[in-house]
């Protein structure tokens, strides 16, 4: 690690006056979402000043790099296009990098937990905001990051089975470009890997304590352990399919088991609005708490098999129309449920508002995300269609122009 970087370091923290009564995780997330870092982007000065605060936190808790090397990282690089249908990758080269720290209890088994750094930089691209803004990514994924350092301390005092693999990934916002490059360039052979765990957003548990749990089908093991394990509690969604928008779709498809955790879709989202005031700080050490557990009682077994699951539906759907409205990614009912609304688009000048559960749009009755996505493939601008929604306990009517 070059020793000026070491020094920023210490002047970026200087500035945050981090309170005594702070807990780490707290810190943790405080430096990488601060706006010095201007928003983590792949190829950017904030991307190495995270990336190098990472490290120095793997070497303060004890881990090693890889391959008796003297850095945690792996470079990640990738060419670019100029224009989508550039086939010349013309448009230069990005490059950043992986930190990897190794826990090494002699096993022939390894388990990786990993979380992304990345974020949006100032928002050029994906971002869902129309402000050019600094995209501090809080709690994406400020907070997987913290978790992730969280169960590296812990797990650095354990007496365990496994050999621990902690990977912080770049590149997970332009296409999973760290977790792609690390299952192809780990010097772990991949049939020595026991399962994969990842945390992605897990700073925003809500009041009900709703905590979705992705992969559970991807091995027979994972949904007995979870079920045995009642401290701390929560509601949970559950989902077996291995692949989905994050970085353990990379392990899932090199037949390793995973566990992606997630505490919901919410209005800051991929916005300048996703900051650290609004973690639930309280929640992240519970969520990182039961991770834990999980990941003790999962070690005491044998290595997991592995389960193809059925994967979602890949058939692409173009919309001509969207009604400005957030989806509650966690909701397990009937209907869509409303977690946020866009003013002045369809769904607010509709009336509709969050908490608000659609059950039917036009002729086609929405009981789930797909029935809502089939409204949108089918609809054109300027349609004008009756809206059926409940509000508390209350089935209402009103009409949506899509724009």
């Amino acid at each position: 690690m070059h020793k000026h970087f070491l020094v920023f370091l210490g002047i970026i923290s200087s500035t945050l006056s981090f309170g005594q009564n702070e807990t780490q995780q707290y810190q943790d997330v405080a430096f990488l979402s601060n706006d010095s870092l201007e928003g983590r982007e792949m190829g950017t000065k904030g991307e190495l000043i995270a990336a190098n605060y990472i490290a120095k936190r793997f070497e303060s808790i004890g881990l090693k790099p890889i391959n008796d090397s003297a850095v945690f990282f792996q470079i990640v690089k990738k060419r670019l296009k100029a224009h989508p249908h550039d086939t010349l990758f013309s448009g230069g080269e990005i490059e950043g990098r992986n930190i990897v720290g190794f826990l090494d209890n002699h096993s022939k088994n390894t388990i990786i937990i990993g979380a992304h750094y990345d974020h949006l930089g100032w928002g050029e691209s994906n971002s869902l905001s129309t402000e050019k803004a600094i995209h501090n990514g809080a709690d994406d994924n400020a907070s997987g990051i913290a978790s992730l350092l969280y169960l590296a301390e812990q797990l650095k005092s354990k007496q365990t089975n496994n050999n621990f693999l902690f990977v912080a990934f770049t590149g997970e916002e332009k296409g999973l470009l760290g977790s792609n490059y690390f299952v192809n360039h780990t010097n772990h052979k991949l049939e020595d890997i026991n399962f994969m765990i990842n945390m992605d957003m897990v700073g925003r548990l809500d009041s009900l304590r709703r905590l979705a749990i992705y992969g559970v089908g991807t091995s027979p093991d994972f949904l007995p352990v979870i079920h045995k394990i009642d401290s701390p509690s929560f509601q949970f969604k559950f989902d077996s399919s291995g692949v989905g928008p994050s970085d353990h779709t990379s392990f899932y498809l090199n037949d390793i088991p995973v566990l992606h955790f997630f505490t919901g879709q919410h209005a800051q989202y991929h916005k300048p609005e996703d900051d650290l005031e609004l973690i639930n700080f309280e929640g992240l050490n519970d969520v990182s708490a039961f991770i834990m557990n999980v990941i003790l009682s999962l070690d005491t077994m044998e290595k997991l098999e592995f389960r193809k699951t059925k994967e979602p539906e890949k058939k692409r759907r173009h919309f001509k129309v969207t009604m400005g409205i957030m989806p509650d990614y966690l909701y397990d009912g009937s209907g869509l449920k409303i977690d946020g609304v866009s003013e002045n688009r369809p769904a607010d000048n509709a009336g509709l508002i969050k908490g608000d559960v659609v059950v039917k749009i036009g002729d086609i009755k929405v009981n789930s995300m797909q029935d809502y996505m089939k409204v949108l493939s089918v609809s054109n601008k300027g349609d004008q269609l009756k809206i059926e929604f409940i509000r508390d306990g209350k089935l209402k009517k009103s009409k949506v122009i899509f724009d």
